[in-house]
């Protein structure tokens, strides 16, 4: 009875799995023809990329007497410079289309990898500017997107919240979203939370995480995600002022 079960729970897993993949391949396969229709250049590069690795490596094993040896290699090392072209630049076409969007770089934050834990929206103002909170080893990050002159003011009052609660020894950093001179690209924006340095161990992340979640969220919430390209601003603020 319980090989039954086990073969039956094996086969379920193994279903799933497959599913899984297949699920991943077809969206793979959408975002390639997206990015085609969208980006002429695209095929041509990853053809590029595919056809001179493939014969550096070649040229390579000529040189050793090896090259039908090494052909194989080379064509897996070109189909991954494709792979990593393609990735590129689709990245490169979403930041795109999302910058300069309320929201967008909450969703930015929310797809970091690694162990940060992001509050959008801790402060904002019904024309959509918004500060957002990341917590991480280098400490208390307070992240803006909008109106540089709301923002600051937005920022400085979040620091002094955020102060209170964890003490001046947490190092709290300020970022500005945008493309202004002493602001950080959206593009570029995870990026740039990676380089900083890391000041807290993880069980003093934990420490000031509770001190954190005292903290009352004021402002209006923004959308999950960056705003439609038709969306009408006073709707939108109209709804948020009813909230």
């Amino acid at each position: 009875m319980a090989d039954k079960q086990d073969k039956a729970a094996a086969k379920e897993a193994k279903a799933a799995r497959k599913a899984a993949s297949k699920a991943k391949r077809g969206q793979i396969f959408q975002a390639f023809n997206m990015q085609r229709k969208e980006d002429k250049a695209l095929i041509p590069w990853m053809v590029g990329a595919l056809v001179v690795v493939t014969g550096v490596v070649f040229l390579i094993g000529l040189l050793i007497g090896i090259e039908w040896f090494l052909l194989p290699v080379g064509i897996a090392f070109g189909l991954l410079a494709a792979v990593i072209i393609f990735g590129r630049r689709v990245q490169r076409n979403v930041y795109g289309k999302a910058d300069g969007q309320p929201g967008a770089a909450a969703w930015a934050l929310e797809n970091l990898r690694g162990r940060w834990k992001v509050t959008p929206t801790v402060a904002g103002t019904t024309q959509l500017d918004a500060v957002h909170r990341v917590l991480g080893r280098p400490g208390v990050v307070l992240v803006a997107e909008g109106a540089p002159h709301r923002v600051k003011t937005l920022l400085a009052q979040e620091k002094k919240r955020v102060a209170r609660i964890i003490g001046e020894s947490t190092p709290i950093y300020d970022v500005i979203v945008g493309n202004e001179e002493n602001q950080v690209p959206l593009a570029k924006l995870q990026r740039h939370l990676m380089k900083l340095p890391n000041n807290l161990r993880p069980a003093q992340m934990d420490t000031i995480e509770k001190r954190l979640a005292a903290l009352a969220t004021k402002g209006a919430a923004l959308p999950k995600g960056p705003m439609p390209a038709g969306a009408k601003m006073r709707s939108v603020q109209r709804t948020m002022r009813r909230r």
